[in-house]
């Protein structure tokens, strides 16, 4: 008899949790929507390095130690990047091009408007240019760099000090702000 009353015991239990764990049921939008009310990433990758192609070729490669997927965000779905970056760009004979590093960033899908923070190091490969500032926009539709921090820029004969930048994404073509330095012009 005791042995029946715990089998009747261990049965009720058992079919009690089976009960509960399949009356539970969340749809996709119920979860995303329980994510962002949280202000949680959807997804996260670790020691991240993702490839980009257009036609079948390399363009640049994005690597990273965290990536943080906030895709679930109605009106502004981004990707946070907490513990650094580093994209590397290639020209269309495969060599690097240019590679930018930073301490954090943040990624917005819809514009495609990307905010480096910490360190940032932006490097032209192809004439040796350098940019070094604190923090730093970048339209990747554009291909177009701002900042309005610090910054210091060497070229193969300059070195530009200054507060306040804007140039293209080779760094060519730059509109430097309060600047200091020295700087060697052809006439």
């Amino acid at each position: 008899m005791k042995n029946y009353k715990q089998i009747l015991i261990k049965s009720i239990i058992v079919i009690s949790i089976t009960i509960m764990l399949f009356s539970c049921s969340n749809t996709t939008e119920e979860v995303r929507n329980f994510l962002e009310e949280k202000n949680l990433p959807t997804g996260t990758a670790k020691d991240a390095y993702h490839v980009y192609k257009d036609s079948g070729k390399i363009t640049s490669k994005l690597i990273t130690p965290l990536l943080l997927d906030f895709s679930n965000r109605k009106n502004h779905p981004y990707n946070e990047f907490p513990k650094g970056i580093k994209i590397i760009n290639f020209n269309n004979k495969g060599k690097d091009s240019v590679t930018i590093i930073g301490d954090y960033a943040l990624s917005y899908a819809k514009t495609e408007v990307s905010e480096i923070k910490g360190n940032v190091v932006v490097i032209n490969h192809t004439d040796k240019s350098r940019l070094e500032t604190e923090q730093l926009f970048w339209d990747q539709k554009s291909k177009y760099f701002v900042s309005e921090k610090p910054f210091t820029m060497y070229k193969e004969n300059d070195t530009i000090v200054g507060i306040g930048f804007e140039c293209k994404e080779d760094l060519s073509k730059h509109l430097a702000k309060k600047t200091i330095g020295r700087i060697e012009t052809k006439e």
